[in-house]
């Protein structure tokens, strides 16, 4: 039997995340590492029209604002700098929550372009998480001063999202952002990702579980990536499920009902 929702209904989620719907904007996460420019994207983005305050129950700084684009307003929801979300950290969680559960309607990942390689491992991630996902390569004049050369269109490729390159402080690139951002919440292109293929025993660990967590999440878990959460539970992070609690269900004692369920063929993978 499946466990009891809290609330349904993607806008009551949002709310847990200090999101106002009342205006029904689609709503835009902003992640990167920190260092690399988000903050200068952000403000580029939306100017004055911003606001801050504190993520719910967290003393880290929560910052929102709006941009307009072909008549069409935004909320852009910018997200604690890190450098992964495997939730090692207050920040991390915060960032791993919100696109995980607020499943915003498109996410653009901050990149600096000095430093691709280490900035990747978030972008791959992130499509993990959800399709729609754009690569702002930020401090591209800093590449260029460094002798970096960036095959956009090849990285467009692997990755099979959208590439923007941007210098955000001198402003370039922000309106192919916005027209990125509005194809995609529009639906006038439809992305899909790379994501990292792994080993066949880990894939059958993770159908497994799916199904196992299937059984356990009945009603809710069209909210939710299976995929991605049997894969965050096969690598030991207790913390999703405790975050599905308090999102979701009403039952305190989900997180010790859920202590066994990472097991396949008798292993244990937490």
């Amino acid at each position: 039997m499946g466990l009891t929702a809290r609330s349904s209904g993607l806008n009551l989620l949002r709310e847990n995340f200090n999101i106002d719907y009342s205006k029904k904007n689609p709503i835009i996460a902003l992640a990167g590492n920190p260092n690399t420019g988000k903050s200068t994207v952000f403000n580029g983005l939306t100017g004055l029209r911003q606001h801050t305050g504190n993520w719910p129950g967290k003393t880290v700084t929560q910052a929102q604002g709006n941009f307009r684009y072909q008549g069409q307003e935004f909320t852009l929801i910018d997200l604690p700098g890190t450098y992964s979300l495997l939730a090692n950290s207050t920040e991390e969680r915060i960032a791993r929550d919100f696109i995980c559960f607020a499943r915003p309607d498109a996410t653009i990942v901050v990149a600096d372009a000095t430093n691709l390689e280490r900035n990747l491992n978030l972008v791959l991630q992130v499509t993990e998480l959800t399709d729609n996902v754009i690569l702002c390569l930020n401090l591209m004049d800093e590449a260029e001063r460094k002798n970096i050369k960036i095959d956009v269109a090849g990285l467009k490729n692997d990755l099979q999202i959208p590439v923007v390159p941007t210098v955000a402080r001198d402003g370039k690139g922000l309106k192919e952002l916005k027209n990125t951002v509005y194809d995609i919440v529009n639906k006038n292109i439809v992305v899909h990702p790379y994501r990292v293929k792994y080993s066949p025993e880990i894939e059958n660990a993770v159908e497994e579980l799916v199904q196992e967590l299937r059984t356990m999440l009945t009603g809710i878990e069209k909210y939710i990536n299976l995929h991605w959460l049997s894969l965050r539970l096969l690598e030991g992070d207790k913390t999703i499920m405790r975050s599905i609690k308090d999102l979701f269900l009403k039952d305190d004692s989900f997180e010790t009902k859920t202590e066994g369920v990472v097991q396949t063929d008798g292993v244990n993978y937490i």
